[in-house]
């Protein structure tokens, strides 16, 4: 069963994440990233940014968020938060998208740093996206 997820608990969730980005291993681009994923169940799956000195290896927030969920048997999904340590707010990158597509594609996306945040939703942030369930 899916909740409506308000204003204040998707701040909630962006609080979360803000903590899980404490984890993050960012030597290269300098930008820690969090994620907090809550299921349907109530649990929220953490995520941080890893990243490697061969940046194709690196792996984002979301991304890691997700993957723990799913590799702990988690498919319904309610909300994704990210936050960023930064001046700057970014929205989930291209790959990110794609794999919130796959497994939440009516999920609200938060994402934001400690002076402002963005709403949004995963068909939103990638409308027309590939799929092979259509």
């Amino acid at each position: 069963m899916r909740r409506w997820m308000n204003k204040d608990s998707l701040l909630e969730l962006l609080d979360k994440a803000k903590q899980a980005a404490q984890n993050a291993y960012a030597p290269y681009s300098g930008y820690k990233v969090g994620a907090a994923l809550l299921d349907t169940s109530g649990k929220i799956h953490l995520g941080c940014n890893v990243e490697n000195a061969s940046y194709s290896l690196t792996n984002c927030a979301e991304r890691t968020a997700i993957f723990k969920a799913v590799s702990e048997g988690v498919r319904d999904f309610q909300a994704l938060a990210v936050w960023v340590e930064s001046d700057t707010i970014f929205p989930p990158c291209g790959a990110c998208r794609q794999v919130i597509s796959e497994f939440a594609p009516q999920i609200p996306v938060i994402f934001g740093n400690s002076d402002r945040y963005e709403i949004t939703d995963a068909a939103t942030l990638l409308p027309s996206a590939f799929s092979l369930h259509k």
